[in-house]
């Protein structure tokens, strides 16, 4: 277990059209966040990509959902996101985001930084996938 000193946090809002997944990957690779966590997010999506628990694939699901939770990581091996959704008449899925999620009206995220640790993703022989693995910064 790693301890991080002086977590720091930023808001970042996504315009319509903006595929969430990428987009927040794009943004830990340009501001160099070697740690990182989504807090919170919430907004609209117009469709979603989702890879739901115990399958190997995802599917496309058409919207336009609202966004009741987003969460997750972010490193320089990608993100691990998970994410609530709520179509027209109030029916909730949910599940692993994937690309293919673009901003419907407007995605608004609340990340937080920590300092002085790396997170990568190795295979874990035990769950069958590449997992979180936590090493303090060089």
């Amino acid at each position: 277990m790693e301890a991080a000193a002086g977590l720091r946090a930023f808001a970042l809002r996504l315009a319509p059209g903006e595929d969430l997944r990428p987009a927040l990957e794009r943004c830990a690779r340009e501001r160099g966040l070697t740690a990182a966590f989504v807090l919170a997010g919430i907004g609209s999506l117009r469709s979603a990509g989702l890879r739901c628990a115990g399958q190997e694939q995802g599917q496309q699901l058409e919207g336009p959902f609202e966004i009741l939770s987003l969460c997750g990581s972010l490193g320089p091996d990608g993100a691990h996101l998970h994410i609530q959704l709520a179509d027209s008449s109030g029916r909730c899925r949910g599940g692993h985001l994937l690309a293919g999620s673009p901003v419907f009206t407007t995605a608004e995220l609340l990340i937080a930084v920590l300092p002085g640790l790396t997170f990568g993703r190795r295979f874990d022989p035990q769950s069958g996938y590449p997992e979180l693995f936590i090493e303090p910064s060089g």
